[in-house]
């Protein structure tokens, strides 16, 4: 029932729609063209929605998008936290990541788009506060899965004591940033697999040269 909303269309005539759904139709708009270059007019294509019942459902383009934002995010959420809550040695942790994140980037309607997090809101948080705080709130939270992650490989012996944990989440994030940014500059699969593969390497040799 949460997913539903009800909206009015035309003289009073209740019109049913998945909120869900209609919130991923506008994500896939500003995916593809960005925040800025991204119109109502696509909006109303992209959602199936009129104009009356878009500002009734969600306000304005930056509330619309801003909700999309906020979808987004749980999303990606839920999807690393499935991910790093697997059972597994951290090499194979993180290549599964980098490997996830290779398929996702390099997806796309009109082509390969990166990161919805990257690919739209960079841009726009120099302007506008609101874009800017929610996207240090997503960094902020792919971090701390990360740290967490690492933590537990350090508990059992896979990274070393002293190994910067912060640093090392950062970093991982970081690279998933710069795998968004190559993949929608038109990286292939290769590139962005060697790109995973050598932070994992560099982290993982970290506990090597201690144990040498």
């Amino acid at each position: 029932m949460d997913d539903v909303s009800n909206t009015k269309r035309g003289r009073g005539r209740p019109r049913a729609f998945d909120t869900q759904n209609v919130l991923s139709r506008a994500q896939d708009a500003f995916w593809n063209g960005g925040y800025a270059a991204t119109s109502l007019d696509n909006l109303v294509i992209a959602t199936g929605l009129n104009r009356p019942s878009l500002y009734s459902a969600f306000g304005d383009k930056h509330a619309l998008y801003m909700a999309a934002f906020t979808k987004a995010l749980q999303d990606t959420v839920a999807t690393l936290s499935d991910l790093l809550s697997i059972d597994e040695p951290l090499q194979q942790a993180l290549m599964r990541l980098f490997a996830l994140a290779t398929d996702t980037y390099r997806t796309g309607e009109t082509g390969q788009r990166g990161c919805f997090f990257i690919s739209t809101a960079v841009v726009e948080a120099v302007g506008d506060a609101e874009i800017r705080e929610s996207l240090r709130l997503a960094l902020d939270e792919m971090d701390r899965l990360f740290e967490d992650r690492f933590l537990r490989a350090q508990r059992v012996g896979e990274l070393p004591t002293e190994a910067d944990i912060p640093i090392y989440a950062k970093l991982t994030t970081a690279m998933l940033n710069g795998m968004a940014v190559r993949a929608r500059a038109g990286a292939d699969a290769q590139t962005l697999t060697r790109m995973g593969r050598g932070l994992t390497t560099l982290i993982l040799d970290a506990n090597a040269r201690q144990n040498d």
